[in-house]
């Protein structure tokens, strides 16, 4: 039996994250021979602004050198709009700077973003085109869309939510994204982002809407679970968490970063 400490980055106000991964990973324990422990740092944001992300933001290095004195086996931040809100690619310097925060912690654990995760799953998928569904204001959203964009996948359609308030983000019932993904055009597109966010919560409807659709349907939880396995060399399946987690899609190469 061997055990996997999993350390987290999160905003104060989130209430998703600490609860979906941790779902996830139970679920693989009924089919292999592991054990997760969950551990987290907060970062203070209420209110999802510009000026709130920036200044979480800020924060990011304080909490990989806490998670650091725990010896976490893998590392990752978990706010998608706080890194994409801050310019095109820069979960590269966020993931390289919390990073040299670790090692300087003497931890060696692989250091990774919950938007650099959508983004690599959206390719290990070889998704060109998707659609999405966010929470975010619509400036917010629109700069999601730009950054997923660089990253060489087309959104071909999206929906926000305008939720200003992280906590009512959170208590936003994750079954209703079942109705609310039918207002997407999903014809042509090779994969779903259910919730481009962290603190949306989404997996109980990942599979139902995937199985209704015919695609894949991912999360931003979702591929940062993948991100993750991949990190720990663990082979990528989750039960029930759609066609990233379900072991159909191999792992380019190995992420040791």
């Amino acid at each position: 039996m061997t055990t996997y400490r999993i350390g987290q980055i999160v905003p104060s106000s989130n209430t998703t994250m600490e609860t979906e991964i941790p779902a996830m990973l139970r679920a693989r324990e009924s089919r292999y021979p592991e054990r997760f422990t969950f551990h987290s740092s907060r970062m203070r944001m209420h209110k999802v602004t510009p000026e709130e992300l920036k200044a979480m933001n800020a924060q990011g290095a304080r909490c990989a050198a806490e998670l650091a004195d725990a010896r976490v086996d893998v590392m990752s931040t978990a706010c998608l709009v706080a890194i994409m809100a801050q310019g095109l690619g820069y979960h590269r310097q966020t993931e390289e700077e919390l990073r040299q925060a670790a090692r300087e912690n003497h931890c060696q654990a692989p250091v990774m973003t919950s938007a650099g995760a959508l983004v690599e799953g959206l390719h290990i998928l070889g998704a060109k085109k998707v659609a999405l569904l966010a929470p975010y204001m619509k400036p917010l959203t629109e700069k999601v869309v730009a950054y997923i964009e660089h990253e060489g996948v087309a959104v071909s359609d999206w929906r926000c939510f305008e939720i200003p308030d992280n906590l009512e983000v959170g208590r936003r019932d994750p079954l209703k994204l079942i109705e609310d993904v039918a207002e997407l055009k999903t014809s042509g597109v090779d994969a779903v982002v259910l919730s481009a966010c962290v603190q949306m919560p989404s997996l109980p409807a990942i599979q139902t809407v995937e199985d209704a659709l015919g695609i894949p349907v991912v999360s931003t939880a979702v591929c940062t679970v993948r991100g993750m396995l991949d990190r720990l060399g663990l082979e990528p399946v989750v039960p029930g968490a759609g066609a990233l987690l379900s072991g159909r899609y191999p792992t380019p190469e190995a992420k040791a970063s």
